[in-house]
Formats: C-alpha cells, sequence, structure tokens
C-alpha cells in the first residue's frame, strides 16, 4: 500500500528504518502535509548516513534526495519506465500529477513482471565468491528439538533453514558453497544429497567442535581472495553484491553485516542521582542497538590469526584482528533484513513472519 512507504521530512532515520522493515521496500517517498512529493530516502542514503557515525535519532532532511526521479501519470509508456528502471537501477519511481502530487509509485518488479526482459528482478552483479555456513553446532539453545535433529535441517515452511540461507546467496549466483559438520552432520548430508542442486557445495568435518570461526582454518587450501562466512540459524536479506563491493573498495579484513533493531522497555525507567534522588522517570522507552547478524565478509589474511585445531568463536577473530590493526568494518542492514531462528522464541516469530510473507507472495 501507497501508506506505507511515505514518510514526512521532519521524521526522524529511526523511524525511517521501522518504515523500511514494516514495508519490505528498500526506498521511501518523502512528501508534505498536503502529499507533495519532495523526494525519496533509499536504505543506500540511510546505509551512508549510519557509516558516517551520526546518530539515528536525527531527521531525515539532509539525507534524502530532493531530486527523484518520477514520471506524470497522464503522461508515461511503461517502456518508458522499463528504460528508466534500466538506466538509474533504481527500486522504484513515483507517480505525480501537474501540481506534484504522490498519486502512486511503480517497482522495478511490477515493470518487468510480465516481460520477457531477461532482468525480472533487480539486476545484481554474480558474486564469484565462496560461501560458508557454520552447520556443526549442537544447537542447544533449541532443544529438545536439537536432541533429534541438527539445527540447520530446523524446518521454515517447506525447507530447512540452512536452504533459505543458501537460497539467499543463490539470487546472486554464487555457485560455490561449504559446509562445516559436526553435531548430526550426516542427517544434513543425507538431506542434500537426496535433493536437486544447481550449485557445488563441499562438506568439511570438524574432528572436535571449533567454534564460529576456528573451523575456517580447515579450509586454508581452499581460500583464496575474499569469502562470506555465515551462521546456520539467521537469514539475512542484503544486498551481498554491495556488501562485498563494499569490503572490497575498503580494503578490509572483515566486514560485519550488522542489523538496527530496536528494543521498546515495557516499564517507566527510573533516572536517579546518587542517594536515591529520583530525577524523573521515563515511560516505555525505546533504544536502538546495531547488532551483528552472523554474517561476514572476510579476506584471506584473516587466516593467519586463527589458531588451528582450537575452539576459536568469531568475537575473538574480531578482537584478535583489531590488536593488530587489521581493518574491521561493519556494513548496516535495516531490521526487517535480518531473521534470527537460533532461541524458541525468534524460532516461532520467524516462522510466522516468513509463513505471512509467502501468503503474500502466492496472492500477488
Amino acid at each position: 500500500m501507497l501508506k506505507n512507504i511515505l514518510i514526512k521530512e521532519h521524521e526522524t532515520v529511526q523511524q525511517a528504518l521501522k518504515k523500511l522493515s514494516l514495508s519490505g521496500k528498500k526506498a521511501l517517498l518523502v512528501v508534505d502535509s498536503e502529499n507533495h512529493l519532495l523526494g525519496t530516502l533509499s536504505d543506500g542514503d540511510i546505509r551512508l548516513f549510519i557509516l558516517s557515525g551520526q546518530s539515528i535519532k536525527q531527521k531525515i532532511t539532509e539525507i534524502f534526495n530532493r531530486k527523484p526521479i518520477s514520471v506524470a501519470n497522464d503522461n508515461f509508456r511503461i517502456e518508458d519506465i522499463k528504460h528508466l528502471f534500466l538506466e538509474h537501477l533504481i527500486e522504484l519511481i513515483p507517480i505525480v500529477d501537474a501540481e506534484n502530487h504522490l498519486i502512486d509509485y511503480i517497482t522495478w518488479s511490477k515493470a518487468f513482471s510480465e516481460d520477457s526482459h531477461p532482468f525480472h528482478h533487480t539486476p545484481q552483479r554474480r558474486l564469484k565468491v565462496p560461501v560458508i555456513i557454520m552447520a556443526g553446532g549442537k544447537g542447544t539453545r533449541l532443544e529438545p528439538f536439537t536432541k533429534i535433529f541438527p539445527k540447520p535441517l530446523i524446518p521454515i515452511g517447506e525447507k530447512p533453514v540452512v536452504e533459505l540461507i543458501i537460497d539467499e546467496f543463490r539470487k546472486f549466483k554464487v555457485n560455490d558453497f561449504y559446509m562445516t559438520l559436526n553435531y548430526k552432520g550426516d542427517m544434513i548430508v543425507s538431506y542434500f544429497n537426496s535433493i536437486k542442486k544447481e550449485y557445488n557445495l563441499k562438506f568439511v568435518w570438524e574432528k572436535q567442535f571449533l567454534g564460529t570461526a576456528g573451523s575456517i582454518k580447515l579450509l586454508s587450501d581452499e581460500l583464496s581472495g575474499d569469502f562470506i562466512v555465515s551462521n546456520c540459524d539467521i537469514i539475512v536479506r542484503a544486498g551481498f553484491d554491495d556488501v562485498v563491493k563494499f569490503h572490497k573498495e575498503n580494503h578490509a579484513a572483515l566486514t560485519v553485516i550488522s542489523s538496527m533493531q530496536s528494543y521498546k522497555i515495557p516499564y517507566g525507567v527510573v533516572h536517579f542521582k546518587k542517594g536515591g534522588k529520583v530525577q524523573g522517570i521515563k515511560e516505555k522507552p525505546e533504544y536502538t542497538f546495531t547488532i551483528n547478524t552472523g554474517v561476514y565478509v572476510l579476506n584471506r589474511k584473516v587466516l593467519k590469526y586463527i589458531p588451528a585445531d582450537i575452539t576459536f568463536d568469531m568475537p575473538s577473530l574480531i578482537d584478535v584482528l583489531i590488536k593488530n590493526d587489521e581493518k574491521v568494518l561493519m556494513y548496516p542492514i535495516h531490521e526487517g533484513s535480518y531473521v534470527d531462528i537460533g532461541q524458541w522464541d525468534e524460532f516461532k516469530r520467524a516462522t510466522k513472519k516468513l509463513t505471512l510473507e509467502r501468503e503474500n507472495l502466492e496472492e500477488r
């Protein structure tokens, strides 16, 4: 719906992040009180703002695009729309009347939905980097389910979570996958041997539990250049081609894909001084944190910092890299692009969310 992607210029970056998350779109339309189109605000605009170190409490006034590409509602052809999408590689185009009132918008997928053009979705560069999926853990937070099945095979709809993770990377034509295995790994191998695959998948066995970074060392002879590492209990929907480009252009040793998450405290928070003197009470405050999604882009140089044959987790690797003056960066995505199924509460929310998304797609 149109109203779901509208934002006023006096609203904050934090509010924009929420609207992007709820709408599922990659851009918002900025309008005034009379619904005149003022500009567009993309997730890329917000990403650059966050990376500049500024507060998400600030208004969007200075960061949205005030010269958006738009078309008049009484004078456009679908072929012209397609040309604009292909020329500018944008997510959506607003439709306005003669007075610049916003009437509607058209997305890339809608413009090409009934077309034989080779791009039916936003065109992506082919990602020629391998993806390593850490699938060897016991998944103790999801017991008793994981007493019987390995965590990567937890079903979300009609597929196990690990296959949904692979699907996200396949959108960018990633062809080479590695999967580190330990706990109930034979069941994972059996599953993937039983399905049709249009990609290369190699299994790497840990002799002992090596943690979220330790098993990367087992692939030292396989890796060259940059590669992606993903946990097996999260689904991240990001522009992985842009993430890798960002990582390469900034010559990073490691890039953390992070998600902006908002949490509302369901109580009034008491602020007080020494001696118990109350300064005030803030009713149900909301805080925003930048969290680690569990997906990373790494350069092969990090392998020398990973010890062999001992448990070594990714936070420990990051600490070592920072202490050795290696560049560690973060690439922010909005809240709706991150789905966590690592604990039962998150699993239930994720299942509900993904089911609703699938139903919405089927209705379209």
